[in-house]
């Protein structure tokens, strides 16, 4: 697991270690520093994970995608190489969300950077969703020949998981004032090419050659990590996405129309209030959903056992 400051930790048997495994010398301003964390294909042999980070460099900043490797022991890790390098980088909108899709290769979303223009240049690695090989080089089939973008029009994921090979669910963030907009963060559901939308369209506007949401909250929430769930526990979550929200404090869960998956059939709270902000989303290879808090962002009330990491096994507090 990823801290903002820098610091990469292990969990064992439940347990954190009082030892960071590595502190990454990051910037940890506004919404920058330690991101995202996700494992190589083939951890289990080779012991390789990406991290997503803020960090100086001669006298500015850039957020980079970088590969480790895990000692065998488990106590260290050390740099490996740069996969992708430049990624622009504000004070806000620095995205890192990191993950592995189901067909092995690492996808990367970015911020705007607060340049909404950055989000529809398929030429800037901002507003995106980036896909690389677990090298870092270009797929041959990435819809935009010889660029790592993905899907373009965003302006600042901090998720996405997948329905199928070739169809995901993304949240992301609305306008917080910048073109006189606000609120309207956005599920939207999307596949190879697509173009978000941001920032010509907003909300549950609609325009030519981009996709609209398939839901948006008038306010903002805004939303947090998120994971189809595809464990056992919770029968009624099974192929629902559930998401983290921050400010309004709960977990989300989205169910689409069976026979026309970009449509929202119902969305539904859980745990309002019960842990404060919620960040990242995940389910585990135990099959188990993992959530993590963020109240100690300097945007929630830390409380003295700081942030945790729960583990969900029943939809009920």
């Amino acid at each position: 697991m990823t801290e903002r400051p820098g610091r990469i930790r292990l969990v064992r048997d439940g347990q954190l270690q009082s030892e960071p495994v590595a502190i990454v010398p990051v910037t940890a301003r506004g919404e920058g520093g330690l991101l995202g964390i996700a494992p190589h294909p083939e951890f289990a042999s080779n012991r390789l994970f990406y991290i997503y980070y803020t960090a100086d460099r001669n006298g500015s900043s850039v957020n980079l995608v970088e590969r480790w490797q895990l000692s065998a022991d488990g106590t260290s890790a050390s740099p490996d190489k740069i996969i992708v390098d430049n990624i622009p980088v504000a004070r806000f909108h620095n995205g890192g969300r990191l993950r592995l899709g189901p067909d092995g290769m690492l996808y990367i979303g970015t911020g705007d950077a607060r340049n909404p223009q950055n989000s529809q240049d398929v030429n800037s690695l901002a507003g995106k969703i980036l896909r690389v090989t677990p090298e870092g080089q270009v797929p041959e089939d990435n819809p935009f020949p010889g660029n790592p973008a993905y899907i373009i029009g965003v302006r600042n994921t901090e998720g996405f998981d997948w329905f199928d090979s070739s169809t995901l669910a993304i949240t992301d963030h609305g306008p917080s004032g910048e073109l006189g907009r606000s609120g309207h963060d956005e599920v939207s559901v999307a596949s190879a090419g697509a173009n978000l939308g941001w920032p010509p369209i907003y909300g549950c506007q609609d325009q030519e050659g981009m996709i609209p949401p398939s839901l948006s909250w008038e306010e903002a929430v805004p939303p947090g990590g998120a994971a189809i769930y595809t464990g056992d526990a919770i029968a009624q979550w099974r192929g629902s996405l559930l998401m983290g929200v921050l400010g309004a404090s709960h977990l989300h869960r989205v169910t689409f129309e069976p026979q026309s998956p970009y449509q929202v059939q119902s969305h539904e709270v859980y745990f309002q209030n019960e842990f404060g902000r919620l960040r990242e989303v995940v389910m585990g290879p135990d099959g188990e959903l993992y959530v993590t808090t963020s109240n100690c962002d300097g945007r929630g009330n830390c409380p003295p056992e700081k942030d945790k990491i729960l583990r969900i096994t029943s939809s009920n507090p």
